[in-house]
């Protein structure tokens, strides 16, 4: 009997103890519960187990990613991404937009090569492993930008894409002699104009790029390959029995504006300069008067040198740079006129580099001088190496106080 009774007068003491155990801790959490979670402040307060069961990440806040209104005369300068990811080399270039003319830079995303030049989520995107680290800071880039007010045009190159096709040539042309991947005079692969898969992907980088911050998208090599051997070329998916190549980079322009103009963004397309005084698609699919219903702005790369000996009469083009560009650009504003479209958005890439001559800051000007002779206000300066010539350019006036 005295065994018994010990037995529950021990189980009694500890029922007990769990109680006073169990209100302890409620009594704790309720004096507690409204302060708010935090990480530990303290080496103390991290050795408190009831702290350590509590503890939350605090999340720092998100970016507001915010878009500059395209300015109504665009003067840009084209920097590249290796040139966008060094945050010293990249000063040079800002420096020059703030103290000049200059209002827009066109910076690479997707460059001739394929690579991708910052991390982006989208899966279309992350499974073909383009990613190259280029701009490691690229949301840090465009917020200094927009905040000296300068806009951010996004440089898509489309179908030059020698890392894709290498990697995918299902969907890359091939040559008939051998069904290996076609390649150019310059050794590169293309990826095809008619594969809608390719289309998927360019729309899905266009998309990453308007959502970190890029204002404007322009869509680079958007055409047929031209300078290998074409009678070798074969394609996957495009039959010339069934369309033209222009007719094929018509549907290719229509696909882009439907996907991409209901994010709000600006669309832009490079076209060969002589598109604008040539009326056939110069067998790589581009025509002017098929590329203006689908982008706001479409850029002719009207560099006076690339234009043949000959051309309405001049010997050496690249010699006389406001004859070719005054020549082209009215041809392509009469064009433009005749299609119902504004010549405004007719905004032509300018040669700031030696080739066929010796660019001299007069020489850049009067190509400037050519294109607002022709009725446009806008343009944007080409130089592969990102070396320009700030003597060609109008220096802002400081404001005296």
């Amino acid at each position: 009997m005295k065994k018994q009774k010990a037995f529950i007068r021990e189980g009694v003491i500890l029922a007990l103890t769990f109680f006073a155990v169990f209100v302890s801790v409620v009594f704790y959490f309720y004096n507690t519960k409204s302060e708010p979670l935090k990480y530990f402040s303290t080496e103390r307060e991290a050795e408190n187990p009831l702290v350590a069961e509590i503890k939350i990440p605090i999340e720092p806040p998100k970016r507001i990613v915010t878009h500059i209104k395209t300015p109504e005369s665009v003067k840009a300068v084209y920097m590249s991404s290796w040139v966008a990811g060094s945050p010293e080399i990249r000063k040079t270039m800002i420096k020059l937009i703030e103290e000049t003319e200059l209002n827009a830079v066109i910076i690479d995303v997707k460059d001739s090569t394929g690579r991708v030049a910052f991390v982006m989520e989208d899966p279309i995107v992350k499974n073909t492993g383009s990613y190259e680290k280029r701009i490691g800071d690229v949301e840090n880039l465009i917020d200094i930008l927009h905040e000296k007010n300068i806009y951010v045009i996004a440089r898509i190159a489309a179908f030059q894409d020698p890392y894709l096709a290498n990697k995918r040539p299902d969907i890359s042309p091939f040559r008939k002699s051998d069904g290996k991947l076609w390649k150019d005079y310059k050794g590169l692969a293309w990826v095809e104009p008619a594969s809608e898969e390719v289309w998927d992907y360019l729309v899905a980088i266009g998309k990453e790029s308007y959502n970190v911050g890029f204002d404007e998208l322009n869509f680079d090599y958007i055409r047929f390959p031209s300078d290998g051997n074409m009678a070798e070329i074969r394609y996957r998916f495009y039959d010339s029995a069934q369309l033209t190549k222009a007719e094929q980079m018509r549907r290719f322009f229509e696909y882009l504006n439907k996907e991409l103009k209901p994010l709000g963004v600006p669309l832009s397309a490079d076209l060969f300069g002589m598109t604008m005084t040539n009326s056939d698609d110069l067998n790589i699919g581009q025509v002017l008067e098929n590329t203006l219903p689908y982008f706001d702005f479409v850029a002719p790369m009207v560099y006076p040198s690339h234009y043949p000996t000959g051309f309405h009469g001049y010997k050496n083009p690249a010699s006389v740079p406001y004859e070719i560009i005054k020549i082209s650009m009215d041809e392509g504003v009469r064009r433009a006129v005749i299609a119902s479209t504004s010549p405004n958005k007719l905004r032509p890439w300018l040669q700031d580099f030696d080739l066929g001559a010796t660019y001299t800051a007069d020489m850049v000007r009067a190509q400037m001088k050519a294109t607002y002779d022709s009725g446009l206000n806008s343009w944007m300066l080409w130089d592969p190496s990102n070396k320009y010539t700030p003597a060609a350019l109008i220096k802002e006036v400081a404001q005296i106080n």
